[in-house]
């Protein structure tokens, strides 16, 4: 199929195909005009791809299970781990996050503590 009937049945804007296929994510053949020609298999590799990224991982990480996955050898065990790595690292993200918005908040009333009364401030008290 042609990269537009690809995008088309994925969603997937040949844009981002053409980059897929760039970086070794996606093979295509060509037709004898030059086209670029995917077997019926793309769509089920763009969905793992799309799959990957919408949770988080990078096109690297995600390449490394495509060989297991068009083989038909990559595991649902295996897959249940790496996502549950990924939450993990998710958990760890926000846990960051909540520290750095406990010390924002601290910072704010410390510079609220020592500010001048603006006409604007003193109105609002």
């Amino acid at each position: 199929m042609r990269i537009s009937e690809l995008a088309r049945r994925t969603g997937v804007s040949a844009h981002t195909l053409r980059y897929y296929e760039g970086v070794g994510l996606l093979k295509a053949g060509r037709t004898a005009g030059g086209y670029r020609d995917f077997g019926e298999g793309a769509v089920r590799e763009v969905t793992f791809i799309v799959m990957g990224r919408d949770s988080g991982f990078s096109l690297k990480e995600i390449g490394e299970y495509l060989p297991a996955y068009r083989a038909g050898s990559l595991s649902v065990d295996t897959l249940i781990e790496a996502f549950a790595e990924r939450l993990a690292d998710v958990d760890a993200q926000i846990a960051r996050l909540q520290v750095l918005r406990g010390t924002l908040i601290d910072h704010i009333a410390w510079f609220r503590r020592r500010a001048p009364a603006s006409p604007s401030r003193r109105k609002s008290r």
